[in-house]
């Protein structure tokens, strides 16, 4: 059970961006790393932006599970990961993170923001915290 991705954006007009980003891609071919990961870039954003306000869904994509969560203020979290992880768990980390991420980051930056000038760095250590490792590795 693996998390790959965890993703905070924001669903404005007329497009959804991304603010803040984790990847795991470890579990990757070297070479495929950082197509992987734009992939999951993408994804993610395609994903929040074909939500609606105030859902929460998850979308199988190829062999990953992509976990949505938009809130109705238009602030929106991503887990993509494999099969077996448990959803409710992805949701249970999303809710977590939104609420951390509005509580720290002033909403008047959602609209104009970006990975490079948004200050919050909590996605990795979440990212590996909520990581389950098989027994034995």
């Amino acid at each position: 059970m693996r998390l790959y991705s965890l993703s905070v954006l924001y669903k404005g007009d007329p497009k959804v961006h991304l603010l803040k980003a984790a990847y795991d891609v470890s579990t990757f071919n070297f070479f495929q790393r950082s197509s992987v990961q734009e992939f999951m870039a993408f994804t993610s954003q395609l994903i929040a932006e074909r939500s609606a306000l105030g859902s929460r869904a998850s979308v199988k994509e190829q062999e990953y599970l992509c976990h949505v969560y938009v809130r109705s203020d238009g602030l929106a979290g991503v887990v993509i990961s494999d099969n077996e992880y448990p959803q409710r768990v992805c949701f249970t980390l999303l809710d977590k993170v939104l609420d951390e991420f509005s509580r720290q980051v002033s909403k008047m930056d959602w609209p104009s923001g970006s990975p490079a000038t948004i200050t919050y760095s909590a996605l990795d250590g979440y990212l590996s915290k909520y990581q389950v490792q098989a027994p034995g590795t």
